[in-house]
């Protein structure tokens, strides 16, 4: 399930559903766009949704990987905030 809220600009890709007996329900995806930034808040992808963002000419100072902590984001490739 996809669930855009385009107001507070915050993008899901959610598993929802049924594994025999029981119910699943996760985020798969979290992005969100703030102060001209995108937010990967939750990755699950085996690729990495940033991946996709680099390929379509996103740069990584336009790319947060907010699922790390703060301090940690100074060790990636990507923007600290």
């Amino acid at each position: 399930m996809l669930v855009f809220d385009e107001t507070h600009d915050h993008y899901l890709l959610l598993l929802i559903g049924w594994q025999k007996d029981e119910r699943i329900k996760s985020v798969m995806i979290h992005v969100r766009l703030k102060d001209k930034k995108i937010w990967i808040e939750e990755d699950w992808t085996e690729e990495g949704v940033a991946t996709d963002f680099l390929q379509k000419g996103i740069t990584r100072d336009e790319i947060v990987l907010a699922f790390h902590p703060p301090q940690v984001r100074q060790y990636t490739e990507f923007a600290i905030a």
